[in-house]
This record gives structure tokens, sequence and C-alpha cells, in this order.
């Protein structure tokens, strides 16, 4: 196994700039410098990326920017110690020591482990101590190499955290608070592991007897059924899921961001010793839902929502995508007036006794068919997700009933969402009930699904579905309606929703209004949800792809980084994948987002305007068949947007700025 750390991968006093950017940047060159990576640019993209979803810095001056890259080929820590500081997000201020830790996609379990071995020494001062006294990059080296050997020297046991199937020793005297924790973060390499080993030193000191589960890269070693039963209260720092939430239920929870473990220890512990005297605190439903961006406990019902939406959405896109395909191959193989005869070539012939229309029919009628079903799942499966995102499991009966009942009773994906609204909260509702022991098993298996359906189809039947299968009529009908200015303005909008966070949450609110309308369009009777799908695709192709031409087109207004971005953007903004802007707007945002929005929604707009279809809900150019004969004109809208986003990009890191134009500075990224 090759060395983690040389001399040549330390910087001591270093000026690397003053934003979080140019020093991942640096870096990254310093590790492909090394032979360690095949593209500095785009293991800056990836550092950079994970730098903008959460900052890394740590209390005492310390950051963490790491990241996992295909461009990676082996394990490597770059240091810097820096001068001047720079701001990476800590709350006590700027960093002076920054490890930037790049790991393959594949690393091998021993590296992963030499790799948290270190982020979890960097909350021990004297390690940190050590590194700032250093008077040279070998004496870094062989400090880093102390701590991954575990040498006592840099160390010291009495910081490091229980193992997780240890169960807290006994001790003299008034029995301590017990308290259990999970880590995790989604690069499971570095704030998993210091998140778990600053609870476990705080606890220590605090006199708590404290045991924590780390569910990170390097592996995880479940908690103890015993340690968990005799625990008062737990602690969930996570920005993923729990794995195996279930072990926890009934326990007093507090829920936080990870990086919370790191910089706020005390008061996790203290809040937990509050929660396990509170007769009234929150608990752990059995099977209840864990949040993978915030703490349930405190979000408010317009995230809670916003979540439970995306959540749901997420799941159908599966039954969309692959039903509309299907649907396109099917009227592509046995042409349109395959709707009126599939079912009686599937009852009535088979692949030995072929229809009189032929191989190619039957094979329509086939594809047709399936992607027919498939979508019929499509408002059961929103709302049983919507319901998982707030009930987990417990919660996917009664959502897809709710789903189901909203279907039959005509209230579209309209219903399906408050169905799958009323089941999610129900289930949670029901599962947050304090019942005997005995009775935990039948909770989430029998009796939260029995009651959750009966109240969530039984409103739909007896109250709600009416009502919603009349909005949702009208509403499809001044759909099928809307043309000429209408159309237009939807478009317009639309498309200005895609490009403002590339991804983001307002993104996916317009791509799940897009999705959701597919379920009722139809070529002939209702074709305006299938133009709404194209408008969004095309939009979400155009930042990208005027990213990828702005660079080929004036490369000396981009970094080598942002040009070789620029070159992954082509095909990513040919596939509709938004998200290949996402570097270019986190280095330049006030240029770039505000170019990219203009050219979406031009785009939008005129997708509207042309009467462009698209029965396909991703995919981008490669769906051109689930375009009718429309295709040519998306290829047109999008190529418009492309265009004048492109030179709003070129014009403005051309002309509005002081310094002189030699190669685009990446703006701070905020933390």
């Amino acid at each position: 196994m090759s060395e983690l750390i040389t001399a040549e991968l330390v910087l001591l006093d270093a000026d690397l700039g003053n934003s979080t950017s140019e020093v991942i940047e640096k870096l990254a060159s310093l590790v492909a410098e090394q032979g360690r990576a095949t593209d500095a640019g785009a293991l800056a993209a990836d550092g950079k990326a994970r730098e903008a979803k959460t900052a890394t810095g740590v209390p005492g001056g310390i950051a963490i920017p790491h990241c996992r890259s295909a461009a990676v080929t082996e394990p490597t820590l770059a240091m810097a110690r820096l001068n001047p500081k720079v701001d990476f997000g800590a709350k006590d201020g700027e960093a002076d020591l920054v490890f930037f830790i790049a790991a393959p996609d594949g690393a091998d379990q021993a590296h992963l482990k030499l790799l948290s071995k270190l982020a979890r020494a960097l909350v021990k001062k004297s390690f940190t101590g050590s590194l700032r006294e250093a008077q040279s990059e070998a004496e870094i080296v062989e400090l880093v190499r102390e701590v991954v050997a575990d040498k006592p020297a840099s160390a010291p046991a009495a910081a490091a955290a229980p193992a997780a199937s240890e169960a807290p020793a006994a001790t003299a005297g008034p029995k301590k608070k017990s308290i259990v924790a999970v880590t995790a973060c989604p690069t499971g390499i570095a704030h998993t592991y210091m998140a778990a080993d600053s609870l476990a030193q705080t606890a220590e000191e605090m006199g708590v007897e404290f045991a924590v589960e780390t569910q990170g890269s390097s592996g995880s070693t479940p908690l103890d059924p015993a340690v968990i039963e005799a625990a008062d209260a737990v602690i969930f720092a996570v920005d993923v899921d729990v794995r195996d939430r279930g072990r926890f239920a009934g326990k007093p929870v507090i829920q936080v961001p990870v990086k919370r473990g790191i910089d706020e220890p005390e008061k996790l512990i203290n809040d937990a010793i509050a929660a396990s005297e509170d007769p009234q605190a929150r608990r752990v439903p059995a099977g209840a839902a864990a949040s993978t961006e915030e703490n349930k406990d405190n979000e408010s019902f317009g995230a809670g929502l916003k979540r439970a939406l995306l959540t749901g959405v997420s799941y159908m896109i599966p039954f969309v995508a692959g039903g509309g395909l299907l649907i396109a191959l099917g009227f592509l193989f046995g042409g349109y007036e395959i709707t009126g005869v599939a079912d009686k070539y599937l009852t009535e012939n088979t692949l030995f006794n072929l229809p009189d229309a032929g191989f190619m029919a039957y094979i329509g009628a086939v594809a047709f068919k399936i992607g027919n079903l498939s979508m019929s799942f499509l408002i059961p499966a929103l709302a049983g997700y919507i319901a998982y995102a707030y009930a987990d499991r417990p919660g996917i009966a009664p959502g897809f009933t709710a789903g189901a009942v909203a279907g039959f009773m005509g209230a579209g994906f309209i219903g399906g969402i408050v169905g799958g609204l009323i089941a999610g909260l129900a289930c949670r509702w029901i599962g947050s009930w304090n019942v005997p022991r005995w009775m935990r098993g039948l909770m989430p298996v029998v009796i939260t699904p029995l009651l959750g359906s009966i109240i969530a189809s039984g409103l739909m039947f007896l109250f709600l579905g009416g009502p919603i299968a009349k909005l949702t009529e009208a509403l499809n009908s001044w759909l099928s309606g809307m043309s000429g200015t209408a159309a237009a303005v939807l478009g317009l909008i639309l498309g200005l929703m895609m490009a403002v966070d590339l991804g983001g949450p307002v993104n996916k609110v317009a791509y799940s209004f897009a999705v959701a309308g597919l379920g009722t369009a139809s070529l002939a009777d209702n074709p305006a949800p299938m133009m709404i799908m194209a408008a969004v695709m095309a939009a979400g192709m155009v930042p990208p792809l005027a990213l990828a031409l702005a660079t080929t087109v004036a490369s000396k207004l981009f970094t080598e980084a942002e040009r070789e971005n620029g070159k992954a953007a082509w095909l990513l903004g040919a596939a509709f994948i938004s998200e290949g802007a996402i570097p270019f707007a986190a280095a330049d945002p006030l240029r770039v987002i505000p170019a990219s929005m203009v050219g979406a929604g031009v785009t939008g707009s005129l997708i509207m305007s042309f009467d462009v279809v698209s029965q396909a809900p991703h995919g981008g150019i490669f769906v051109f068949f689930a375009m009718n004969n429309t295709w040519p004109l998306f290829l047109l809208a999008t190529l418009i947007g492309t265009v004048i986003s492109a030179v709003l990009v070129i014009v403005l890191k051309k002309y509005v700025r002081k310094a002189p134009v030699g190669a685009a500075e990446p703006a701070k990224v905020a933390a």
C-alpha cells in the first residue's frame, strides 16, 4: 500500500489565495503533479462540489476539504499550512491548517481506514499543535504517519471514541447518563469520524457514558443491542439516512447535521440528557424515516413538505421514465394507431401467431402496453413515497392505497399528493404512540399500515376525492386550452425555474410539475402536459450546453479546470443533466446563473410556442423519437437558448469586472 502523504504533498506557510475554491484548486493541482490524479481540473471540481454542499471548516482553525473522484488514482492527503488564513465556514473563524483528502471512487477499506484515522486525529489539540509547530515538510509527514499508524505519541487512547460494539463501562456511585450516537456524512471520510470523536471526547469530559457508531466509508460496526437498550437517549449527527434506524425505536432522539457534532458536541450531549428526562421529548418511532438533510423535529412544515414532495417525485420518476420511453417506442414500432389495437393484439395474438399488421406492430403493442401499465403506477408511487418520506416503510402501503383511490376518483396527481401527505402524517403520528413493548413489533407491519390506510383512503373517498377531481379536471382543461401568449409565458417561467439553481429545489419543483402531468397526457386529446415536459427538458439542457459552448469559443476567459468541465458539459447537457453547469455556477454565480436563466427562459417559451411535445421525462436529445415529429423544433429552441446564454456568459465575464481578463477567477464558495 502506497504512502498517503509525502513531503512533496505538503506546503508550509503558503499563500494559496483568498477563497476556498483557490485553495482546493491549488491542492488538487499538487495532487495531480505528483501523479496521483489524472485530471487536476476534474478533481478540483469534485472537491468544490463537495464543499458547496457542506462547509468543511471545523473549530480550531482547521479545514478538511475532501471528495471521491474518478480522477484520483490512489488515496492521497495534501496538506497546507496557510498564510494568510482562509475562511472554510467554521464558526470560530478562518483556517490555517488544511488537509485535502482525495479518494478514488473505488478506494479500498484499508486506505479509507487510514483516512478516517487522520480525520479523527484533527479534533485533538495536541496533534494540531504539533502540526503548527513543525519546521519542515518531513516533520509534518512523520506526524501524520504516526497518527495513521496508531502510535501512542500522537493518538492518546483517552481521546479515542469507544468501539461501537463495546458497552459503556460500569462505574461506582450514582448511575451516569448513557448516550449513544450515530454519525454519518455523504462522503463518509472526514466529518463522520470527526463528529464521533468530538462527541466521545466531550462525553468523557462531562462524565457521560457514551458509545458511537460511525456509518462511514471505512466500514461500520453496529452498536451492541445491549448498549442501545441501556442508553437514555440517542444522538443522530447525520447528513444521510441512518441505517437500520428501527433499532433505536422508543429512545429520546436529538437529530442534527453531522457538522454540529463537531462544532457543538457539548450542547448536543446536554440536549440529549435533557431529552432523556423529558416525558414529552421526541422519540424514535418504530420504523420512522430518517432525515437526510435536516432535523425533522425542528423543520418547518414547509421544509418537510418540500422534502416529502421531492422524495415522492424521485421514486416516481423511474415509473414515468420507463413507461414514457416504452410508450414512445410503441408508437415508433406500431404507429399512433397502436393505442386502439394493442389490447387486441396481445390477447388474440402471440409471437408465433402474429397479427396481420406484422411483427413490428406486435412488438409495438408489447412496448406500448408495458409502458402504459408502468405509467398507471405514477399516482400510487407518488403518494406512496410521499408517505414514506414522513413515516418510512409503514407509510408506503397507506400511501400507495391513497394514491390508487385518487386515481380511481379522477383526482390525478393533486389527489396523489394530498393522499400521500395524509397517509404519511397519519402514519408518523400513529408511529409516535407510546405503546407497550409487546405491541411494538406489530406497529410497523400491521397497526400503522391498517390505521393509516383507513384514515387516508377514507378521507379521500368521503370528503376530498370529489372536489380534487373537479379541480384536476379544471386544471387539465386550462392547460389543454392554453395557446399563444399564455403558453409562451408559462414556458418562460418554467425555463427560468430550471436554470435558477441547476438541480436545486426550484429546479426540482418545475421538473416535478412537468413529470406529474405526464400521467394525464394524450397526444390526441391533451398534449399540453407533454409540451410542458418538453419545455422543462429543453430549458434544463441550456445551462451546461451554453457553458460548454462558451468555454470552446472563449477559452481564455475560463480556468483550465473550467475548460475541462466544459468538455464534459457537452454530453451532460445533451442528456438533460443540468448539474453539468454547477462547477461554473459555484465559481462565478453572479455571472453564470443570470446568463443561464435568460437562455433557458427563451428556450422554454419557444418550446411552448412551437407546440413541441415529449412523452419521455428525461434523456434530452437521445429520446428524440418520443417527440413525435417535433424534434427538429426542439433542437432549434435548445440551440437558440444555448447561444443566447453562451454569448451572455462571455460578455459578462469580459466586461463586468474590473480586474484584467486573463483567466476567470473563481468566486468564493459560500459556506
